[in-house]
């Protein structure tokens, strides 16, 4: 295997020069760094990436911390910010808490065993103990799809990058009620998770837009898993007066929701109208096609990258909470009939994105402000 020592004769350079070149601990010449890469190329040198990081005190590595890695909305958040560190240089280390507190401080513990120089987490609906660890260590972290607590002065704790969870959720309900619903009800997510809190109020939002009451027997907890969606859908369809339409909350309580719908002989939207918060990749396969508010995944896992590497490179910047705007994609589980594509209408064809009313321009991140909804 070629060496350090091969790599500097071969460009006429010493070998401190090449470390520099690798370690990034001093400015090179241009011409001297590219003489040097091609003298790596040109050999096959592999650095080892050991020996750097005892010379950097950096690993060039991210640790992820998500739960329910099946799921497609956490799948495609993983490869935004897997195809992020490698743009970066990063390389990727992954686990599950399984949305369990104490198992989720056991797998951070790890992660930081592992010397990672940062960390993205998915917070499970009780942080505290994750929060107490990675600010007792100082470990550098973004907070991922769900949000803790500010403090006191108002600005977050940590980092964050999530979706917007209420504005999209009001505009499924507002959306159901212009179709003349009145007992619209909601399967909403595990409780303690701030995008179930942020989902519900969306919900209630949504509803006094309307001029609808609120009923808290049309709202029950699917636990943000299928089977949990299945009973909570059972219990609303067995009210003396059920729902005519339904929220979902996420993708899994979506299939659930389906499932109890299905077995209670019902047919969607004929005999109940079904929107859903996320979006599906196949959600356009099924019969009826779902209409659903589509979270832009992959850049939210993306965005968590980028906005680590900028408190890797500012570590006393203050803390911000970047929150993407979502899509209202337009199909027919509400009840809406099929847009003929191409008709020459002025209307939206059917199954396209259509943005939300309330969403912003996406800032650039220096004009995030560091506050928490």
């Amino acid at each position: 295997m070629a060496t350090m020592a091969d790599v500097a004769r071969s460009a006429g350079v010493s070998v401190a020069t090449v470390s520099h070149v690798l370690n990034g601990t001093r400015p090179v010449l241009p011409h001297t760094r590219q003489a040097v890469l091609d003298a790596m190329d040109e050999l096959g040198y592999t650095p080892n990436t050991l020996a750097r990081s005892l010379v950097t005190s950096r690993t060039r590595s991210i640790g992820l911390a998500v739960s329910a890695i099946s799921n497609p909305y956490f799948t495609e958040i993983l490869q935004g910010v897997e195809a992020a560190a490698l743009e970066h240089g990063y390389s990727l280390l992954i686990a599950d808490p399984h949305d369990d507190p104490e198992h989720e401080r056991k797998v951070v513990q790890l992660l930081h065993e592992r010397r990672v120089d940062g960390m993205i987490v998915a917070p499970s609906a009780d942080p505290r103990e994750l929060i107490a660890y990675l600010g007792r260590h100082n470990v550098p972290a973004v907070l991922l799809d769900r949000v803790v607590d500010s403090t006191a002065d108002g600005s977050p704790h940590f980092d964050q990058v999530c979706a917007d969870s209420a504005e999209p959720v009001a505009r499924l309900v507002t959306h159901l009620a212009d179709l003349g619903h009145r007992r619209i009800a909601m399967v909403a997510g595990l409780p303690g998770l701030s995008t179930t809190s942020e989902r519900l109020t969306g919900y209630r939002d949504g509803l006094t837009a309307a001029g609808l009451a609120f009923d808290e027997h049309l709202v029950v907890h699917g636990d943000s898993e299928s089977a949990g969606a299945e009973q909570a859908t059972a219990a609303l369809l067995s009210l003396a007066a059920p729902p005519t339409a339904l929220v979902t909350a996420n993708n899994a309580m979506t299939i659930g929701a389906l499932r109890a719908l299905r077995d209670c002989g019902l047919s969607v939207p004929e005999d109940i109208a079904l929107c859903c918060f996320d979006d599906f990749a196949w959600a356009d396969l099924f019969s009826p096609r779902l209409t659903a508010i589509a979270q832009p995944s992959r850049d939210i896992g993306a965005r968590a990258v980028r906005v680590l590497l900028d408190r890797l490179a500012s570590p006393d910047r203050p803390a911000r909470t970047v929150r993407l705007p979502c899509t209202f994609v337009h199909r027919t589980s509400c009840g809406c009939a099929e847009q003929p594509r191409g008709s020459g209408t002025s209307a939206k064809p059917e199954g396209t994105a259509k943005p939300l009313p309330s969403d912003r321009p996406e800032q650039p991140l220096t004009s995030v402000k560091g506050t928490v909804s």
